[in-house]
């Protein structure tokens, strides 16, 4: 499209015929008109374009009653706003329309352009849907479709699979042990819901909630699948048969492979299997996606030294997952080693999330040995007295700080829900334990389902990391409890307002790093971005009213300023409300 600022709008398409008319005329003649849908932007009185069919020229023909009769140019359209395209250009005057999936940007006089439905974007900012990175909606856009969490802050894609901690592929004997171990991160799926595969799982999100979803292969579905709960490294053949499975997952439309090595089974894992699996989904445009192995080495940069060995070694691209150290002056270490390793030509790139604070399950307190042979007999052995002796040094917190800092933010059941908002230490304080025995029994009564937040992170590495430029966001938004981190509510209007008012980013910025950038690393060509013929999914923002509200005292509060959520071309949320529409699909890599 030519874009003339104050003129009429112009298209540079050509439909596939011959006749120099009218597009609108031409689509009447020519059976083969323009794929790309020019005949959807020019009227009879717009400027003519060039066919190139072989038909013999014609006279324009009078468009007939019929034509002018036909159904709305545009399903909707969005004048009068600020477009920020998701490429990380400077804003421009445009005007954004939505037919059916897809989106055209008509800059110009629109006018006489007809739409079923005009927003007056005065003032606000229309820009591409936001991409969660790092997501642990798996089961909440099943059980709570709406999803409003997400929704309200414009996010339309999340990507799922993520630490390693997922279910596909996964066979119906190990499915409920792997949902068990895993509700207090998760949740837990629709009664009768069934799957083994990733093209199985992924069939569950076809029009099933308000977002897309993406996937990535989850290393402990794989190590379960191959060999069980073994605390071990895999036998050739164990090994064989993860790639196997990898690839399967591959084929079946899944984005690439992620792991968490702080979480079991994948921490008995080493760097070879990483490597091993990594390599093996490579050759399908696979992404390796990790959590990395806080304890490795310093515990400082040599957990994601791991990450970029084993991009190097396999030729998959790296994605660390919500990188951050709470260690002062980290924030400056860690984005050399990704420039280093970027100079080097390992292709590195990385998310996060912009609240100082760590949010996980209880049971990563609890020693990797602990776990082995799976969700029932770590509850065996957390019962025994011997076995908590043998632990009770080894419960640490892992990720900082004191056990004072690490906060309840779900439990399971109804009668432990007045301990969320509060720490570990006041509950083990209140019950006159040890922490070994508070911790224990907690999990043994509520069968495993609890998750904390862990408010030991430092703000300053926390900017320092947001303004790199290889950063992408991924809320890591647990969806379980009362009391989550509030990234899970506010992540992406946090970037649009606190991180553009204090100078950390531009807000072109801030919206690429959440659009063009992460849709570019997932291989998503056509979404991301606002361009002809790009899916519609849009976002449209007040620049001055966009904040994020969740608190870590009050974190369950929707952001302000996004006034309207397009997925897939529909309306998802408008003014503060969801519209009760499910147009989400399931994103398969191709």
């Amino acid at each position: 499209m030519q874009r003339s600022r104050g003129s009429k709008v112009r298209s540079s398409r050509t439909c596939a015929c011959a006749i120099r008319t009218s597009a609108i005329d031409c689509s009447a003649r020519c059976s083969r008109w323009c794929r790309a849908g020019s005949t959807r932007l020019l009227k009879p009185s717009w400027p003519s374009v060039r066919c190139r069919c072989r038909r013999p020229r014609a006279a324009p023909a009078t468009p007939t009653r019929a034509h002018r009769a036909r159904s709305p140019m545009f399903d909707t359209l969005i004048v009068n706003g600020k477009v920020i395209d998701g490429a990380g250009r400077a804003w421009f005057h445009a005007a954004v329309g939505i037919e059916g999936d897809t989106v055209t940007v008509l800059e110009g006089d629109v006018s006489n352009v007809e739409a079923g439905r005009t927003i007056d974007a005065s003032g606000m900012a229309v820009c591409p849907g936001f991409i969660d990175m790092h997501s642990h909606s798996d089961f909440a856009l099943l059980s709570s479709p709406r999803h409003e969490p997400k929704v309200s802050q414009g996010v339309t894609t999340e990507a799922l699979g993520q630490d390693g901690l997922s279910y596909a592929p996964i066979s119906p004997v190990n499915r409920q042990h792997l949902v068990d171990y895993l509700a207090a991160v998760n949740g837990r799926p629709p009664e009768g819901t069934e799957w083994t595969s990733v093209a199985s799982f992924l069939d569950l999100f076809e029009g099933a909630s308000s977002c897309n979803v993406v996937y990535f292969v989850p290393h402990a579905a794989l190590r379960i699948e191959a060999m069980g709960w073994a605390n071990r490294l895999p036998t050739d053949p164990e090994l064989a048969r993860m790639r196997e499975l990898a690839v399967q997952g591959m084929r079946d439309g899944a984005f690439g492979f992620s792991t968490g090595l702080t979480y079991v089974p994948n921490i008995y894992s080493d760097t070879h299997e990483l490597t091993e699996i990594a390599g093996a989904v490579a050759p399908y445009g696979g992404i390796y996606v990790t959590h990395s192995r806080y304890a490795l080495g310093d515990g400082l940069l040599d957990p994601f030294r791991e990450a970029v060995a084993v991009g190097r070694e396999s030729g998959a691209p790296v994605q660390i997952s919500h990188y951050h150290n709470p260690v002062p002056g980290m924030g400056e270490r860690m984005v050399a080693l990704v420039d280093e390793s970027r100079s080097a030509g390992v292709d590195v790139t990385f998310d996060q999330y912009p609240y100082p604070a760590a949010s996980t399950i209880l049971l990563s307190l609890i020693p990797p040995w602990v776990h082995e042979g799976g969700p029932e007999m770590l509850l065996q052995r957390i019962a025994d007295k011997d076995v908590r002796d043998r632990i009770a040094d080894g419960v640490y917190p892992q990720w900082g700080g004191s056990l004072a800092d690490y906060m309840f933010a779900h439990v399971g059941s109804e009668k432990n829900k007045e301990w969320e908002g509060r720490s570990l230490q006041d509950m083990a304080d209140a019950q006159g334990k040890r922490m070994v025995d508070t911790i224990c029994d907690l999990l043994i009564e509520e069968h495993l389902e609890v998750a904390f937040v862990a408010r030991t992170g430092n703000p300053d590495n926390v900017r320092t990391i947001m303004a790199h430029p290889a950063q992408m966001v991924g809320s890591d938004g647990l969806m379980t409890g009362e009391m989550p981190n509030p990234r899970t509510y506010g992540t992406f209007p946090y970037l649009l307002g606190q991180a553009v008012e204090e100078g950390t980013l531009r807000l072109e910025d801030a919206v690429h790093k959440m659009t063009g950038a992460s849709a570019r690393r997932l291989g998503l060509r056509d979404r991301g971005v606002l361009r002809d013929g790009a899916k519609a999914d849009v976002v449209v923002f007040d620049p001055e009213r966009v904040r994020a509200q969740a608190t870590f005292e009050s974190p369950k509060q929707l952001a302000t300023g996004i006034e309207y959520v397009f997925v897939n071309g529909t309306l998802v949320w408008e003014h503060g409300r969801h519209t009760g529409a499910l147009p989400g699909r399931a994103l398969r890599k191709s």
